[in-house]
């Protein structure tokens, strides 16, 4: 192999001095170079196998569903899985694409960005309200839902389709009522979170609002709901299945949606 390298390189790399081999001068500065690429290759390959056993998981989604859905599960899968750590992002789509995630909780078209993905659950959206308000707002019929104070949430120019209040009073069959919200707010969380505190009825995604429900800090008066437009997608990096709870992770979460899926839709 040496004599190949030195037919190719048209140098003498090795010189014999009685039974020893040693570097000539030309050989010795190649090898000083080699060593240093080989040496930046072991460490490559020692950070690629650290990386893939790890078992620490990067997971991303939109701040609200962090913080009102997948965030307050994640103690269930750590409890189950002792040792595993979560490095839960909640960003926008735009913010984590180049970044190094495992997974990937987004919603509609945004999935496209991704190649490996499936479809998590279709959400509904129902107006609740703190209990208190119901005091000075009393509620017989959904006009007066939207007579009281409206929380709105602002999905911005590339979520127009998602359900407002102008959705919801068309499904009531209600075009003559005034729909402004008197607050809006730019996360889902902030608007949830909102009527918690008494300001208003806010148009809460199911899965985001139902331990709020479940503990007492939002009724919903008149349960009508309105579906959203589009599912939930678990988008993942190929690299994520090779680590060690990488698999399991990703059938967690689709097991809660799925359970998530029959809590969201009416119950007729």
């Amino acid at each position: 192999m040496i004599h190949k390298v030195e037919h190719m390189l048209g140098v003498t790399l090795l010189e014999r001095q009685g039974k020893r081999l040693q570097l000539t001068t030309l050989g010795r500065l190649y090898y000083n170079e080699l060593a240093v690429a080989f040496e930046r290759l072991r460490n490559a390959q020692e950070i690629l196998e650290y990386a893939r056993m790890t078992e620490s998981l990067v997971v991303s989604c939109l701040p609200s569903v962090a913080s009102k859905w997948i965030g307050r599960q994640l103690h269930h899968w750590q409890a189950s899985h002792p040792g595993a750590s979560i490095h839960l992002i909640g960003s926008e789509l735009e913010e984590c694409v180049e970044k190094q995630i495992d997974f990937r909780i987004t919603y509609g078209e945004n999935v496209r960005a991704f190649q490996h993905y499936v479809e998590l659950f279709t959400d509904w959206a129902v107006p609740a309200c703190a209990p208190a308000l119901l005091r000075d707002h009393p509620v017989n019929c959904p006009r007066d839902i939207l007579a009281a104070p409206l929380l709105g949430i602002n999905w911005g120019p590339k979520q127009s389709f998602l359900p407002s209040w102008d959705h919801w009073a068309a499904q009531m069959n209600l075009a003559d009522v005034d729909t402004t919200p008197s607050l809006t707010y730019s996360l889902s969380a902030l608007a949830i979170d909102a009527a918690v505190d008494g300001r208003g009825f806010v148009l809460g995604q199911i899965s985001m609002i139902g331990e709020d429900i479940a503990a007492g800090r939002l009724v919903v008066p008149i349960d009508s709901r309105i579906k959203m437009l589009a599912p939930y997608y678990l988008a993942w990096d190929r690299a994520a299945l090779e680590k060690p709870l990488g698999p399991a992770f990703r059938t967690w979460v689709i097991s809660i949606a799925k359970r998530q899926a029959v809590a969201s839709a009416p119950q007729h």
